[in-house]
């Protein structure tokens, strides 16, 4: 580690107030490289199945190349307005449920108007094609085969992790990110912008980051556990 860092958070406080931080992320404060890097380092340390160890992360600070990525989230943000999941059309008969969920909807739309203002995007990947992911290639994996749930599994539970680990490293060093995907519904764009071999490597999410207030680390509603919760049978 390089920054000297000494966080008092607790693992517990960790997992619980890390959030998705849109419009929290200070767009006028300046990420350093080194920060970002022990993150990632963070995250490499995350299992992979077969140890095969292809999980990759592509780091964006490149002022034109973000304002890219933005126009090909807003486009993704159009398809996923027609979606049945689109977020500002869900109601949550839970009151608190609710509540929080407007105020993430109006996070979100507003975000969307922004998200080239963020310092830094991160975009999770996975190989599987030549070098590391090969073994996934010999496998027979490719974007259009018809693969079973345990081979999609295994594929995403090469990058989920490290992902995860990502956002965690970052919430315990002040910093904000959140879990997108609608540029997703133009990953290959995204790959041309970035130089991501579209055929051999897979983008998994894109992660705005940046440093964020105190304000934007908390305990959300959840629900209770008896609703959630199954012990030997469900």
């Amino acid at each position: 580690m390089t920054t000297g860092l000494e966080t008092t958070l607790s693992p517990d406080e960790v997992l619980a107030t890390t959030r998705s931080v849109r419009i929290g992320i200070d767009t006028s404060r300046e990420v350093p490289r080194e920060l970002i890097e022990e993150c990632v380092t963070l995250a490499l340390q995350a299992p992979s199945g077969s140890n095969i160890q292809n999980a990759h992360f592509v780091v964006v600070t490149d002022a034109e190349k973000r304002r890219a990525l933005a126009e090909i989230y807003r486009r993704g943000w159009e398809v996923y307005a027609q979606t049945p999941v689109y977020a500002p059309n869900l109601k949550f008969d839970d009151p608190e449920h609710g509540a929080r969920h407007e105020k993430i909807v109006k996070d979100a739309l507003a975000f969307v108007e922004h998200i080239q203002d963020v310092p830094v995007m991160v975009i999770p990947c996975v190989e599987f094609g030549a070098g590391r992911g090969k073994v996934f290639a010999e496998g027979g994996y490719s974007r259009e085969a018809a693969l079973p749930a345990l081979l999609h599994s295994a594929i995403w539970g090469a990058i989920l992790p490290a992902a995860t680990r990502f956002r965690l490293a970052a919430r315990a060093r002040g910093l904000g990110s959140c879990w997108t995907v609608v540029h997703l519904f133009f990953e290959q764009d995204a790959a041309e912008v970035l130089g991501i071999p579209y055929e051999n490597v897979q983008q998994a999410a894109l992660f705005p980051v940046g440093y964020a207030s105190d304000d934007e680390f908390f305990r959300a509603w959840r629900p209770p556990l008896s609703e959630v919760l199954h012990w030997d049978s469900w």
